[in-house]
Parts: C-alpha cells; sequence; structure tokens
C-alpha cells in the first residue's frame, strides 16, 4: 500500500477533470501514488472493464444535438447513447455530447470513426468515452454521427434532446431560415424517409408494392390488377413520406415544396438529416 497521502484537494481536482465519484478518485489517486495522469489511466481501465462486461447492453436512451456553423453552412448531428434516462438528463453527461459536437463542427470529419479519433483533452473521443464509462458505470456510445453542407442550414432538437434534425436550403440569405425551421420540425413531426421519390431506395419501393399488391390481394382483387393497384399505393407512399410531397404541418393544404415556393419561387430543400433515440 503507498504511503503518498492523498488530500481533498487533489481528489476534488481529478472529480473536476473526469467527474469520476469521489471514492473512485481517491481510490485511483492512491493506485496511482498521487500521480493524476497514472490516476486518470486506472479511471480508463475500468472504463474498459465495465465496457466490456456491459457491451451486450441496449443503449436506447441518450442525447441527440443538432449543430450548425456561425455562417450556417455547416451543421452536424451527435447522438451519444446510455443506458438509462437518468443519465440521459446528466447535466454532465449532456455537456459531454455538446462537447463533442463542437469538435465535430469545428474538424467537419466525413465519419463517426474520424470523430471519435479527434483530440479531446490531450486524449482522444473514444478513450473519453471509456473513460466516462468507468464514471457512470454503464454503457455509453457515440452513436451517430451526421454531417451537412448547404448554402443554409436550419437545426431544430425536439423533444428534449431526444431527436435532432438539419435542413439545407438552396439559398443562402438569413431571410429563409424561419422557412428552414419549419421544414426542419416538419422532419421531426412526420419523418419523411427521403426528400423526393428519387430518394427513396429501390429495396423499400420494392417492399411497399409487395406490400400494396398482398393488401388488394386480401381485399379480393382480381391478380391481373394487382400491380396497377399497388402503383397507385406506392405513389400515396411517396405522397405521405418524401419531405417535399408532404402536407406542411403547418397549412395542410400546401405540400412543403409548395410552402417553399410561397416563400421564394426558387427555394427549395437540398438535403436533410434527422436522427433520433431508439
Amino acid at each position: 500500500m503507498s504511503d503518498v497521502k492523498i488530500s481533498a484537494a487533489d481528489v476534488k481536482k481529478l472529480r473536476d477533470m473526469t467527474g469520476a465519484g469521489m471514492m473512485d478518485c481517491k481510490k485511483a489517486l492512491t493506485e496511482a501514488e498521487g500521480d493524476f495522469d497514472k490516476a486518470i489511466e486506472f479511471l480508463r481501465k475500468k472504463g474498459e472493464k465495465i465496457a466490456g462486461n456491459r457491451a451486450d447492453r441496449e443503449a436506447t436512451e441518450g442525447v441527440v444535438l443538432a449543430l450548425v456553423s456561425d455562417d450556417k453552412k455547416r451543421g452536424i448531428i451527435v447522438k451519444l447513447s446510455c443506458e438509462t434516462d437518468f443519465v440521459a438528463k446528466n447535466e454532465d453527461f449532456i455537456n459531454l455530447a455538446h462537447q463533442f459536437g463542437e469538435i465535430a463542427l469545428e474538424e467537419f470529419p466525413k465519419t463517426k470513426e474520424e470523430l471519435l479519433q479527434q483530440s479531446f483533452d490531450g486524449i482522444t473521443i473514444a478513450e473519453k468515452i471509456t473513460e466516462q464509462v468507468g464514471v457512470i458505470g454503464e454503457k455509453i456510445e457515440l452513436d451517430t454521427y451526421e454531417r451537412l453542407e448547404a448554402p443554409l442550414i436550419a437545426p431544430y432538437i425536439h423533444m428534449g434532446n431526444k431527436a435532432a434534425v438539419l435542413v439545407g436550403l438552396n439559398k443562402d440569405d438569413d431571410e429563409y431560415y424561419e422557412a428552414g425551421r419549419d421544414v426542419a420540425m416538419q422532419v421531426a413531426a412526420m419523418r419523411p424517409v427521403a426528400l423526393d421519390k428519387e430518394g427513396v431506395d429501390q429495396k423499400t419501393i420494392d417492399k411497399e408494392i409487395e406490400i400494396g399488391k398482398e393488401q388488394a390481394r386480401q381485399e379480393g382483387k382480381p391478380e391481373q390488377i394487382l400491380e396497377k393497384i399497388a402503383v397507385g399505393k406506392l405513389n400515396k407512399f411517396f405522397k405521405d413520406n418524401t419531405l417535399l410531397n408532404q402536407q406542411f404541418v403547418k397549412d395542410n393544404k400546401k405540400t412543403v415544396a409548395e410552402y417553399l415556393k410561397s416563400v421564394d419561387k426558387d427555394l427549395t430543400v437540398t438535403d436533410f438529416k434527422h436522427v433520433k433515440l431508439g
């Protein structure tokens, strides 16, 4: 056992650095004989052990945040997942997600894997997450990272950090920002699968046609017209599930595309990102 005396001030300092509990910090400093770097490494190894033990747990709670650059031309979404709602609502956990988001916005890596390797207080984001697993005692993951570039981007965070949206517009005038926000709220509420029908993948189209044919078959329709009926149902699917063709939630007499044209005849959405918990 080390004879090094660990002061309350040192314990508090390590707690401020890592967010770990007082007893964990005291134990880490004792094991490290007062060396802060070694104490942090001790906590990280504890996190690795806990992460291994909890690898099969589901991290379905967490925080989803959307951040946009000052010029509104770049935006990111990060989803930091955890196991319990109690942790998800913790101020330190929310702040950590914000810090990861700020790094993502500043460095703008192309992939989640690249983001995990970004520097965070002398270690990587991946290492910080492992450290926090040891601090919190449950599974934590940087589950999702999305980025968007456009002439103008509007963000929206929905339901207490439970979902986040980025909407890119084709015009960069700030007067269109509120229209972008309206469309971002539309995405959060109506959950479109694509921007327009051209953006719907073939697998989804094939699945919807099969569903439509089977529904018509169950209704007793003749086999020779099932395909035609299914195509009609597919067009309704496009109308209900592609952003520009959906009814605008603030004025259901217009589609989203028509709403944007009412703001400016050439205004449209270039792309959107939508990330939610679960």
